[in-house]
């Protein structure tokens, strides 16, 4: 499942789509907006991507992720458009035979994204963008 919604995530969804029987971890990362950055107050944040090529990294992403850790399956949603103070822009899981792998494949697949992934990010501040 490597997905841009535009709706709020559903992280039990994104969860269940990376559960195998093989599996003994599920680690899950949730990027969620904060009420502040930099010392001043966020209302919200809005996201925009281009989205063909967005959904096409995400895969490329889970694939460098396969074959760097033994990991039963990987699943990248992201957001677009407004999200409130508190909901979730990103969700990632990663299911593994052992925590080790899930954990790093999860923290490498955030970090990637962050890097490569065409998606823009708008902080609206309380007082202005």
């Amino acid at each position: 499942m490597f997905r841009i919604v535009a709706e709020a995530i559903d992280l039990a969804a994104v969860t269940a789509a990376v559960r195998r029987e093989a599996a003994g971890a599920i680690v899950t990362f949730v990027g969620t907006t904060r009420d502040h950055h930099r010392g001043r107050r966020v209302v919200l944040l809005e996201y925009e991507a281009y989205e063909e090529m967005a959904v096409a990294e995400l895969r490329a992403i889970g694939e460098q992720a396969r074959a760097a850790w033994e990991i039963a399956d990987i699943a990248i949603v992201h957001r677009i458009g407004a999200v409130p103070i508190g909901e979730a822009s990103v969700v990632i899981a990663v299911s593994a035979a052992h925590r080790r792998a899930a954990f790093g494949a999860c923290e490498f697949a955030i970090d990637r994204l962050k890097q490569t992934v065409p998606i823009w990010k708008k902080e609206h501040f309380e007082g202005g963008q």
